[in-house]
């Protein structure tokens, strides 16, 4: 490793603090100097790496190509030090555990069972954000997320969770009793689809089917599309896991089924997780295989 060449430590936290809050006065606060000194900073890095970093052509100062480069690299590399400073020290023993997952999990499968977490550990702060929106893991932030899909997220540790083929489902008092064989036949329906998701327009895309513009879509929390096909107000695509009940007691009918090997994942940063993290994996490992 050449030493040598690294740019002076102080103006990369700097450009790295910038970097995170696209701001100088935020990134000095976080850092305890004046606005000034971090603009003169990052003006120093730049004569260093004979790179502009910023382009300051706007009112609003923006990355260039080459600072979003850096940026990435010194906010993951910072990041993991600060992650492992702390995990040694034990500096975040008592930081909440973060967690990320989807409205509908949280409300169908997780908060069942949290109360049972807390038994065994009563001393771990939880934070439990039920968003449709990715969040970013990042040190200091989210510990871990739910996610659904195929487990495919580079730089990110993924591991199988529960198993859920999506299904189209709806209220016999919606489309009957009669067979439904092609997804035509769903054309003039009302679809509901999570919040944040496109899952009703990649469906009948998947299946090479041109849905008309006039027929709307209502996008909203999972736990109430579930609720709203119930009710027969329209054609659901869900993940089967959280229909089941439904399904099993007649409220809700299967109309077609997704074969695609997907369900939700227990994602996390790489690198040994800090005791909260590793005790709530656990558990989360032990319900799984309860399910």
């Amino acid at each position: 490793m050449n030493w040598s060449a690294l740019p002076p430590l102080s103006a990369l936290r700097a450009f790295a603090a910038y970097a995170q809050t696209r701001s100088v006065t935020q990134a000095g606060d976080a850092l305890n100097v004046s606005h000034a000194a971090i603009s003169q900073q990052i003006r120093a890095l730049e004569s260093h790496l004979g790179h502009a970093l910023l382009d300051r052509s706007k009112r609003q100062a923006t990355l260039t190509p080459e600072g979003e480069t850096l940026a990435r690299a010194l906010l993951e590399g910072f990041g993991t030090m600060i992650q492992v400073a702390e995990a040694l020290t034990g500096a975040d023993a008592t930081r909440p555990l973060q967690v990320s997952t989807t409205p509908t999990l949280a409300a169908a499968w997780l908060m069942p069972r949290l109360a049972r977490f807390r038994e065994k550990h009563p001393d771990i702060s939880l934070m439990i954000d039920p968003s449709a929106k990715v969040q970013p893991l990042e040190p200091g932030g989210i510990d871990v997320s739910i996610r659904y899909g195929s487990g495919d997220w580079p730089g990110l540790t993924s591991e199988f969770f529960l198993a859920s083929p999506v299904a189209v489902v709806a209220a016999p008092s919606l489309v009957g009793t009669a067979e439904i064989t092609s997804p035509s036949q769903l054309l003039d329906y009302h679809w509901m689809q999570e919040l944040g998701t496109n899952e009703a327009t990649e469906w009948f895309t998947l299946h090479g089917i041109e849905r008309a513009a006039t027929r709307g879509t209502s996008a909203m929390p999972g736990n109430l599309m579930i609720e709203a096909a119930r009710q027969g107000q329209g054609v659901a695509i869900v993940a089967r896991l959280f229909a089941e009940p439904d399904i099993q007691a007649g409220r809700l009918r299967v109309l077609f089924e997704d074969d695609r090997k997907n369900g939700y994942h227990i994602v996390t940063r790489p690198g040994v997780p800090r005791p909260p993290l590793k005790a709530f994996l656990a558990w989360l490992r032990r319900e799984a295989a309860k399910s």
